[in-house]
């Protein structure tokens, strides 16, 4: 019964690994990956004292695992009755485990842009603004304008992108096997 039961973590923590493995596939840490499969696998909401446990981190470090796996929209605090310490569980689906990491990563890059297209249309329209700009400064400020304009409609392209994601819309075009 023993020697079952030891096979029986082994395949677990084989299963944790390959999370961790693919996380890291997706750009999120080794820590954030184990974490997620350790929660995942253990089919529970868990304690910060038991995830530290479960990993030998320190609980501040565990701490701040868990903030950046709230962040990538991956984790959640959870409420439960009679505990008195913050559970934290995950998402169970792989699917939406998928999306969540792919458009936090794009939303945040998404985000990033717009801060650099108003820096720039404002710089751009200081610049058409001088009286003594040359013919060559202006077409290179009107070719910086076409190219942000190109650079705007791409990143709305991936923000429409993230909002098919997320929608569930990519389900009626890509259906999840049953």
């Amino acid at each position: 019964m023993e020697h079952r039961h030891n096979s029986v973590d082994d395949v677990r923590t084989q299963f944790i690994e390959k999370i961790t493995d693919n996380m890291n596939a997706f750009g999120v840490s080794t820590s954030v990956g184990r974490v997620l499969g350790i929660i995942y696998m253990n089919r529970e909401p868990m304690t910060l004292d038991e995830l530290s446990e479960e990993t030998g981190m320190s609980k501040t470090r565990m701490s701040q695992v868990v903030r950046e796996m709230q962040d990538l929209n991956i984790a959640e605090r959870v409420f439960k009755k009679g505990v008195r310490k913050d559970l934290y569980q995950v998402e169970e689906d792989y699917y939406q485990t998928f999306i969540s990491l792919f458009t936090s990563t794009w939303q945040k890059a998404i985000n990033r842009s717009r801060s650099f297209e108003q820096k720039i249309m404002k710089r751009l329209d200081q610049l058409q603004d001088e009286k003594d700009l040359s013919p060559e400064d202006e077409q290179a400020v009107n070719e910086l304008l076409a190219e942000l304009k190109e650079w705007m409609d791409y990143y709305d392209w991936i923000r429409r992108v993230t909002d098919f994601f997320e929608s569930g819309e990519i389900f009626k075009h890509v259906p999840k096997n049953k």
